[in-house]
């Protein structure tokens, strides 16, 4: 079993930051990818961003810039650094990781539960 456990959510102030991290558990054979997506009220899941195990990253056009993600391989953690929040960030934040199990045999998406991120004054 692999669980993804998110946290650093919570309510900022417009221009404010947070950090989210999410680190996964279980029997791992090897984390090929992590990111974060996130879903806002009547909208679909999007992508925020993501990185694989060699370091590549990618992110959505709109929060280059803003939003950082980077990795601690040894921790099987991922973090998301958002910077210069805007109410439109407000969302539940889903961490997500493609991984290996039974030594590389089984590969498949986990998701985390969410964390609520409140940008508001």
């Amino acid at each position: 079993q692999v669980q993804l456990v998110e946290s650093g959510g919570g309510l900022a102030q417009p221009g404010g930051s947070l950090r989210l991290s999410c680190a996964a558990s279980g029997s791992i054979f090897s984390i090929y990818a992590m990111g974060w997506y996130r879903q806002a009220p009547g909208k679909q899941r999007e992508l925020v961003a993501a990185i694989r195990s060699g370091g590549h990253t990618n992110y959505a056009d709109s929060l280059k810039g803003r939003f950082i993600i980077s990795r601690d391989n040894a921790k099987n953690t991922v973090y998301l650094q958002m910077n210069n929040l805007k109410p439109e960030d407000t969302a539940v934040y889903y961490c997500n990781a493609d991984i290996g199990t039974n030594y590389g045999t089984t590969r498949y998406d986990y998701w985390g539960q969410g964390t609520q991120v409140t940008v508001s004054s």
